[in-house]
Protein backbone atom coordinates (compact mmCIF):
# COMPACT_ATOMS: atom_id res chain seq x y z
CA UNK A 1 0.00 0.00 0.00
CA UNK A 2 1.53 3.74 -0.91
CA UNK A 3 2.21 5.87 1.98
CA UNK A 4 1.01 8.78 2.03
CA UNK A 5 4.11 11.00 2.99
CA UNK A 6 5.69 9.56 -0.15
CA UNK A 7 3.26 12.11 -1.71
CA UNK A 8 5.11 15.02 0.29
CA UNK A 9 5.85 17.77 -1.98
CA UNK A 10 9.07 17.84 0.01
CA UNK A 11 7.00 21.51 1.44
CA UNK A 12 7.76 22.24 5.34
CA UNK A 13 7.05 24.27 8.36
CA UNK A 14 9.81 26.62 7.82
CA UNK A 15 8.31 27.40 4.33
CA UNK A 16 5.60 28.81 5.06
CA UNK A 17 4.28 32.33 4.95
CA UNK A 18 3.94 32.86 8.83
CA UNK A 19 5.67 30.78 11.59
CA UNK A 20 4.73 27.29 12.81
CA UNK A 21 5.55 25.92 15.92
CA UNK A 22 8.56 28.25 16.03
CA UNK A 23 10.82 29.08 18.59
CA UNK A 24 8.39 31.75 20.13
CA UNK A 25 6.31 28.65 21.40
CA UNK A 26 6.85 26.61 24.31
CA UNK A 27 8.49 24.03 23.61
CA UNK A 28 6.17 21.48 25.52
CA UNK A 29 3.57 22.24 22.42
CA UNK A 30 5.72 22.12 19.83
CA UNK A 31 5.65 18.59 18.67
CA UNK A 32 1.83 18.38 19.06
CA UNK A 33 1.75 21.04 16.72
CA UNK A 34 4.35 19.85 14.58
CA UNK A 35 2.13 16.33 14.03
CA UNK A 36 -0.48 18.30 13.15
CA UNK A 37 0.99 20.51 10.81
CA UNK A 38 2.68 17.23 8.89
CA UNK A 39 -0.61 15.04 8.75
CA UNK A 40 -2.21 18.69 7.32
CA UNK A 41 0.66 19.30 5.06
CA UNK A 42 0.26 15.46 3.77
CA UNK A 43 -3.32 15.86 3.40
CA UNK A 44 -3.15 19.23 1.14
CA UNK A 45 -0.44 17.88 -1.02
CA UNK A 46 -1.96 14.94 -1.93
CA UNK A 47 -5.43 16.94 -2.82
CA UNK A 48 -3.00 18.91 -4.90
CA UNK A 49 -0.98 15.82 -6.39
CA UNK A 50 -0.52 16.72 -10.04
CA UNK A 51 -0.49 12.60 -11.02
CA UNK A 52 -3.07 11.48 -9.20
CA UNK A 53 -6.74 10.97 -10.29
CA UNK A 54 -9.68 12.39 -8.06
CA UNK A 55 -10.84 9.43 -6.86
CA UNK A 56 -7.35 8.18 -5.88
CA UNK A 57 -6.91 11.82 -3.92
CA UNK A 58 -10.70 10.95 -2.23
CA UNK A 59 -9.56 7.51 -1.11
CA UNK A 60 -6.46 8.57 0.38
CA UNK A 61 -8.15 11.53 2.08
CA UNK A 62 -10.31 8.85 3.65
CA UNK A 63 -7.40 6.93 4.26
CA UNK A 64 -6.41 9.18 6.33
CA UNK A 65 -9.44 10.01 8.48
CA UNK A 66 -10.06 6.57 9.17
CA UNK A 67 -6.27 5.72 10.73
CA UNK A 68 -6.51 9.26 12.55
CA UNK A 69 -9.65 7.88 14.17
CA UNK A 70 -8.22 4.87 15.07
CA UNK A 71 -8.92 2.28 12.18
CA UNK A 72 -5.50 0.90 11.13
CA UNK A 73 -1.71 2.03 11.22
CA UNK A 74 -0.42 2.25 8.20
CA UNK A 75 -0.40 6.24 7.60
CA UNK A 76 2.47 7.54 9.57
CA UNK A 77 0.77 11.07 9.72
CA UNK A 78 -1.99 9.78 10.84
CA UNK A 79 -1.07 7.76 13.68
CA UNK A 80 1.44 10.08 14.96
CA UNK A 81 -1.04 12.76 14.80
CA UNK A 82 -3.58 10.44 17.01
CA UNK A 83 -1.35 9.07 19.48
CA UNK A 84 -0.09 12.96 20.34
CA UNK A 85 -4.11 13.95 20.63
CA UNK A 86 -4.78 11.12 22.92
CA UNK A 87 -1.91 11.56 25.05
CA UNK A 88 -3.72 14.93 25.42
CA UNK A 89 -6.64 14.01 26.06
CA UNK A 90 -7.87 15.85 22.78
CA UNK A 91 -10.33 15.33 19.90
CA UNK A 92 -9.68 15.64 16.27
CA UNK A 93 -12.35 17.62 15.14
CA UNK A 94 -9.90 20.34 13.92
CA UNK A 95 -8.25 18.05 11.67
CA UNK A 96 -11.33 16.26 10.70
CA UNK A 97 -12.70 19.89 9.22
CA UNK A 98 -9.18 20.01 6.95
CA UNK A 99 -9.80 17.09 5.68
CA UNK A 100 -12.92 18.67 4.67
CA UNK A 101 -11.50 21.50 2.79
CA UNK A 102 -8.89 18.94 0.90
CA UNK A 103 -12.14 17.13 -0.26
CA UNK A 104 -13.12 20.31 -1.46
CA UNK A 105 -10.39 21.37 -2.90
CA UNK A 106 -10.15 18.32 -4.98
CA UNK A 107 -14.05 18.54 -6.25
CA UNK A 108 -14.68 21.84 -6.29
CA UNK A 109 -12.74 24.16 -8.89
CA UNK A 110 -14.26 27.50 -8.64
CA UNK A 111 -16.05 30.01 -5.90
CA UNK A 112 -19.10 32.05 -7.18
CA UNK A 113 -18.74 34.75 -3.84
CA UNK A 114 -16.82 36.13 -1.25
CA UNK A 115 -18.88 34.37 1.16
CA UNK A 116 -18.30 30.99 -0.79
CA UNK A 117 -14.38 31.59 -0.49
CA UNK A 118 -15.49 32.46 3.67
CA UNK A 119 -17.00 28.85 3.92
CA UNK A 120 -13.57 27.07 1.93
CA UNK A 121 -11.85 29.42 4.76
CA UNK A 122 -14.16 27.71 7.55
CA UNK A 123 -12.68 24.33 6.90
CA UNK A 124 -9.15 25.13 5.39
CA UNK A 125 -8.01 27.82 7.55
CA UNK A 126 -9.70 28.39 10.88
CA UNK A 127 -9.73 25.19 12.55
CA UNK A 128 -5.57 25.56 12.50
CA UNK A 129 -5.98 28.80 14.39
CA UNK A 130 -8.89 27.07 16.69
CA UNK A 131 -6.39 23.77 17.44
CA UNK A 132 -3.77 25.99 18.71
CA UNK A 133 -6.09 27.82 20.92
CA UNK A 134 -7.28 24.27 22.61
CA UNK A 135 -3.62 22.97 22.75
CA UNK A 136 -2.98 26.17 24.81
CA UNK A 137 -6.28 25.86 26.76
CA UNK A 138 -7.21 29.19 26.10
CA UNK A 139 -11.06 29.98 26.07
CA UNK A 140 -13.22 29.78 22.71
CA UNK A 141 -14.66 33.48 23.39
CA UNK A 142 -10.75 34.10 21.36
CA UNK A 143 -12.02 31.84 17.95
CA UNK A 144 -14.14 34.94 16.46
CA UNK A 145 -10.84 36.80 16.22
CA UNK A 146 -8.94 33.45 15.26
CA UNK A 147 -11.40 32.87 12.95
CA UNK A 148 -10.40 36.60 11.16
CA UNK A 149 -6.80 35.69 11.24
CA UNK A 150 -6.94 32.62 9.87
CA UNK A 151 -9.13 33.45 7.19
CA UNK A 152 -7.53 36.65 5.92
CA UNK A 153 -4.21 34.60 5.64
CA UNK A 154 -6.01 31.52 3.50
CA UNK A 155 -7.32 34.94 1.32
CA UNK A 156 -3.95 36.27 1.43
CA UNK A 157 -2.37 33.02 0.28
CA UNK A 158 -5.18 32.32 -2.75
CA UNK A 159 -4.19 36.01 -3.72
CA UNK A 160 -0.69 35.64 -4.13
CA UNK A 161 -0.61 32.06 -5.94
CA UNK A 162 -3.35 32.66 -7.77
CA UNK A 163 -1.78 32.09 -11.26
CA UNK A 164 0.11 29.01 -10.04
CA UNK A 165 -3.09 27.90 -8.98
CA UNK A 166 -4.82 28.32 -12.18
CA UNK A 167 -2.17 26.90 -14.70
CA UNK A 168 -1.04 24.10 -12.40
CA UNK A 169 -4.43 22.84 -10.38
CA UNK A 170 -7.16 24.54 -12.90
CA UNK A 171 -8.15 25.81 -9.22
CA UNK A 172 -9.49 29.10 -8.98
CA UNK A 173 -10.55 31.02 -5.45
CA UNK A 174 -11.41 34.89 -6.69
CA UNK A 175 -14.57 34.69 -6.73
CA UNK A 176 -16.77 34.86 -9.94
CA UNK A 177 -18.81 37.55 -9.15
CA UNK A 178 -15.59 39.97 -8.08
CA UNK A 179 -14.34 39.05 -11.58
CA UNK A 180 -17.35 39.91 -13.72
CA UNK A 181 -17.67 42.91 -11.29
CA UNK A 182 -13.80 43.84 -12.78
CA UNK A 183 -14.51 42.59 -16.61
CA UNK A 184 -11.57 39.79 -15.92
CA UNK A 185 -11.58 36.73 -17.53
CA UNK A 186 -10.94 33.98 -16.09
CA UNK A 187 -8.20 32.64 -18.21
CA UNK A 188 -6.17 35.90 -17.52
CA UNK A 189 -4.95 34.36 -14.61
CA UNK A 190 -2.73 32.30 -16.93
CA UNK A 191 -0.63 35.13 -18.46
CA UNK A 192 2.53 36.53 -17.13
CA UNK A 193 1.13 39.72 -16.22
CA UNK A 194 -2.28 40.68 -15.27
CA UNK A 195 -4.74 42.61 -17.36
CA UNK A 196 -6.03 45.88 -16.36
CA UNK A 197 -9.18 44.17 -14.75
CA UNK A 198 -7.84 41.36 -13.47
CA UNK A 199 -5.37 43.88 -11.36
CA UNK A 200 -8.54 45.81 -10.14
CA UNK A 201 -10.03 42.45 -9.36
CA UNK A 202 -6.91 41.48 -7.26
CA UNK A 203 -6.28 44.84 -5.56
CA UNK A 204 -10.50 45.05 -4.57
CA UNK A 205 -10.02 41.73 -3.18
CA UNK A 206 -7.00 42.67 -1.15
CA UNK A 207 -8.26 45.57 0.19
CA UNK A 208 -11.71 43.76 1.24
CA UNK A 209 -9.35 41.00 3.17
CA UNK A 210 -7.62 44.20 4.80
CA UNK A 211 -10.87 44.97 6.47
CA UNK A 212 -11.16 41.09 7.42
CA UNK A 213 -7.67 41.10 8.86
CA UNK A 214 -8.59 44.64 10.93
CA UNK A 215 -10.78 42.45 12.62
CA UNK A 216 -8.68 40.04 14.27
CA UNK A 217 -6.49 42.96 15.69
CA UNK A 218 -7.24 42.07 19.21
CA UNK A 219 -6.22 38.17 18.57
CA UNK A 220 -3.63 38.77 20.90
CA UNK A 221 -4.56 40.95 23.50
CA UNK A 222 -7.44 37.93 24.30
CA UNK A 223 -5.01 34.74 24.47
CA UNK A 224 -3.39 34.49 28.25
CA UNK A 225 -0.74 32.65 27.10
CA UNK A 226 2.51 35.15 26.62
CA UNK A 227 4.48 33.31 24.06
CA UNK A 228 1.50 32.11 22.17
CA UNK A 229 0.96 36.30 22.29
CA UNK A 230 3.79 37.16 21.04
CA UNK A 231 3.48 34.14 18.12
CA UNK A 232 0.44 35.60 16.78
CA UNK A 233 1.27 39.15 17.42
CA UNK A 234 4.38 38.20 14.46
CA UNK A 235 1.88 36.82 12.29
CA UNK A 236 -0.41 39.13 12.54
CA UNK A 237 2.13 41.68 11.43
CA UNK A 238 3.22 39.35 8.56
CA UNK A 239 0.03 39.23 7.28
CA UNK A 240 -0.10 43.37 7.26
CA UNK A 241 2.78 43.50 5.26
CA UNK A 242 1.55 40.86 2.36
CA UNK A 243 -2.40 42.81 2.74
CA UNK A 244 -0.40 45.74 1.71
CA UNK A 245 1.64 43.98 -0.92
CA UNK A 246 -1.52 42.83 -2.63
CA UNK A 247 -3.11 45.92 -3.03
CA UNK A 248 -0.25 47.54 -4.76
CA UNK A 249 1.65 44.82 -6.81
CA UNK A 250 0.56 42.09 -9.34
CA UNK A 251 1.07 39.11 -8.06
CA UNK A 252 1.49 37.40 -11.45
CA UNK A 253 4.51 39.23 -12.31
CA UNK A 254 5.88 40.59 -8.95
CA UNK A 255 7.00 39.41 -5.61
CA UNK A 256 4.30 39.77 -3.20
CA UNK A 257 6.21 37.61 -0.32
CA UNK A 258 8.71 38.07 2.43
CA UNK A 259 12.47 37.49 2.12
CA UNK A 260 14.02 36.26 5.02
CA UNK A 261 15.37 40.06 5.98
CA UNK A 262 11.70 40.87 5.86
CA UNK A 263 10.81 37.90 8.32
CA UNK A 264 13.64 38.40 10.69
CA UNK A 265 12.63 42.36 10.92
CA UNK A 266 8.95 41.62 11.33
CA UNK A 267 9.80 39.56 14.12
CA UNK A 268 12.04 41.31 15.96
CA UNK A 269 9.47 44.52 15.92
CA UNK A 270 6.04 42.64 16.52
CA UNK A 271 7.70 40.50 19.52
CA UNK A 272 9.14 44.39 21.08
CA UNK A 273 5.32 45.72 20.39
CA UNK A 274 3.62 43.12 22.26
CA UNK A 275 6.12 42.62 25.17
CA UNK A 276 6.11 46.47 26.16
CA UNK A 277 2.06 46.00 25.36
CA UNK A 278 2.08 43.33 28.04
CA UNK A 279 4.29 44.85 30.35
CA UNK A 280 2.12 47.97 30.89
CA UNK A 281 -0.93 45.86 30.93
CA UNK A 282 -2.92 47.44 28.29
CA UNK A 283 -6.02 45.08 26.94
CA UNK A 284 -7.56 46.81 23.89
CA UNK A 285 -11.10 45.97 24.12
CA UNK A 286 -11.94 43.03 22.04
CA UNK A 287 -14.92 42.69 19.16
CA UNK A 288 -16.19 39.64 17.67
CA UNK A 289 -14.70 39.05 14.37
CA UNK A 290 -18.18 39.66 12.04
CA UNK A 291 -16.74 38.87 8.93
CA UNK A 292 -15.72 35.72 9.53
Amino acid sequence: MISAGELRSGKTHRDENFPVASWIISPRHRALILAFYNFVRTADDIADHAKLSETEKLKLLDLLEAELLGRGDSQAEAVTLRRALEARGMPPRHALDLLTAFRMDVTKLRYETWDEVIHYCRYSAMPVGRFVLDVHGESTSTWAASDALCAALQINNHLQDCGDDYRNLNRVYLPRDALASAGAAIESLGEARASAPLLQCLHSLAARNQALLDESKSFCAGVRDFRLGLEIAVIQAFADKIVRLLQMRDPLSERVHLNAVGLFGFTLSSLARETTRRAVGHRPFSRPAAGA
